[in-house]
């Protein structure tokens, strides 16, 4: 499954969240680390979802870059 992550830049790390998977979250000191780190949480979480019998809600948000005057 491909999985839209959202990645953001704060003051001196990185964050990551997973839309379509509400509590997955990573954080890191590089993009490269905040990435592999939210790919090891996405498949923690599904591990987890399915341990409980619950549901894996399928990949379902997207993304779009929208051009504005600044």
């Amino acid at each position: 499954m491909r999985y839209a992550v959202v990645i953001e830049k704060g003051e001196s790390s990185y964050g990551a969240y997973v839309p379509d998977l509400p509590g997955c979250v990573a954080a890191g000191d590089t993009k490269d680390e905040v990435m592999r780190l939210i790919q090891e949480a996405i498949e923690f979480h599904i591990e987890g979802l399915k341990e409980e019998g619950l549901n894996v809600p399928p990949p379902s948000s997207s993304i779009e870059f929208v051009e504005v005057a600044a």
